[in-house]
């Protein structure tokens, strides 16, 4: 009995990890903690600065973590705290250390790993140095900042020369959270900053950003948010809702938000959820959403269990399932490799083809009709992944009338299924059925609704 237990137990790993690998993931928020950035902080006394202990981290473990979770790349960037304490010599010293191991790490990695390169703010002229350094000489992928470094936040004024240069080279920035300027330690200590601060930090970083134009205004640079954008997608809409006021007074400056908007990606870090993905689209696309897992400041067997049910969520999802692909690689990819964006739509319903066929059918034959629909209905639905719906009713006042509800994910899908096989065979035994046939083509107001409706019927 043990003996068959194993062999099932072994079979249905290897079916999990064969379906992992198919999906070769990107995975573009993980850290690299390396001895000589931790000896640096501990000289620093520096080790607790963010609240909690650093993980531990070796590359054999990434990579190992990286194989049982299906990951192809990942992308690396320095961990919090940033390494300025006072003194800037040590800051670009320290900053060019771990660049350059970085940059080596990727060489021998066969494609494994990438890396944003840190920079040595608050000191501007040094930063812009080790941008070019970085881009020119150590094949960087992007540049990692900080939400803040000792009060200088992103947006700030005093920033608009880096953002320049990083213009200029059409610059991937990953941001992540650090400890708030002047944050009392008497509320760190009971109320962590990983729990409510981060996604609050970054916040506040990002609506700096857009409140100046930043992304607007350097329209080259490709900015990665992470932990599902934080607070944006109620943040966003606050600001937009507010704004108008404070305009008309003269308080603020004109915002082009969808222009800054427009240059933003999320990553899900420590929310890999069909419900949050549907939070964000309030305020971005699904092409500017990407897989992130935050190794390792998660546990890796716990990260592959949610990389697991995360896939099943998308597969199995009303709205999203055609977009899993997208979500856990492509979008990253194209991001990677500077490709121009695919997907334009807001809401990704929004391609749905809906519409209502009309049916006058002969009554002498309404019966035999009803069985060749209903039969349509069940194999277009089990056979084409593009056919959500066909859901064939009756009018009880008038019994030869038949209506149709048709819902197709995009009007190639519809295209497709009247070239099939069985479609085309209903159509040619209903062929003397039918008296009389017209399609009205609706449009549905909630597709959130329709979502939940299908949920609720599983």
């Amino acid at each position: 009995m043990k003996k068959k237990f194993w062999y099932f137990n072994f079979l249905f790993t290897f079916l999990v990890m064969c379906n992992v690998f198919s999906q070769n993931i990107i995975d573009v928020h993980s850290h690299i903690i390396n001895e000589d950035y931790l000896k640096f902080l501990k000289d620093n006394n520096a080790l607790m600065d963010e609240g909690f202990p650093l993980p531990n981290w070796d590359i054999e473990k990434h990579l190992a973590f990286m194989q049982q979770a299906g990951i192809e790349s990942s992308i690396l960037t320095m961990v919090a705290p940033h390494p300025y304490f006072g003194n800037i010599d040590e800051t670009i010293k320290e900053v060019r250390k771990f660049n350059e191991y970085c940059s080596s790490l990727k060489k021998k990695s066969n494609g494994k790993f990438r890396f944003c390169a840190s920079l040595p703010l608050p000191n501007i002229e040094a930063a812009i140095k080790e941008v070019r350094y970085a881009f020119d000489s150590l094949q960087a992928d992007g540049v990692k900042l900080a939400t803040n470094v000792y009060g200088q936040y992103l947006g700030d004024k005093e920033l608009d020369t880096l953002f320049s240069v990083l213009n200029e080279y059409n610059a991937l920035i990953i941001i992540h959270p650090h400890k708030p300027f002047n944050y009392p330690n008497q509320l760190m200590s009971s109320l962590p900053l990983a729990m409510y601060e981060y996604p609050a930090e970054t916040s506040r970083a990002v609506c700096n950003m857009i409140t100046r134009n930043v992304l607007a205004r350097y329209n080259n640079i490709k900015l990665v948010v992470p932990h599902s954008g934080a607070y944006l997608p109620l943040a966003i809409k606050r600001m937009q809702n507010v704004y108008p006021i404070f305009r008309n007074k003269g308080l603020m400056e004109e915002i082009d938000f969808q222009k800054n908007l427009d240059r933003i990606w999320y990553d899900l870090a420590g929310n890999t959820s069909v419900e949050i993905i549907k939070t964000m689209l309030q305020i971005t696309t699904i092409d500017h959403i990407l897989y992130g897992s935050d190794y390792p400041y998660v546990d890796a067997q716990v990260l592959i269990n949610n990389a697991n049910r995360f896939r099943k969520e998308l597969q199995e999802d009303f709205l999203l399932s055609p977009y899993t692909k997208m979500i856990l690689s492509e979008n990253a990819r194209n991001l990677l490799n500077g490709n121009k964006t695919k997907f334009a739509k807001t809401d990704i319903a929004e391609n749905f083809l809906v519409r209502i066929a009309e049916i006058d059918v002969d009554k002498k034959q309404l019966d035999k009709y009803l069985q060749y629909a209903k039969e349509i209905a069940q194999t277009s639905i089990e056979k084409e992944k593009g056919v959500i719906c066909l859901f064939p009713m009756k009018i009880k006042e008038s019994e030869n009338k038949i209506r149709i509800l048709e819902i197709y994910r995009n009007e190639q899908a519809y295209q497709n299924h009247i070239k099939t096989e069985h479609f085309l065979k209903y159509k040619q035994q209903t062929l003397n059925m039918v008296k009389d046939l017209k399609l009205i083509d609706v449009q549905i107001l909630n597709y959130e609704d329709l979502s939940k409706i299908f949920k609720k019927l599983n």
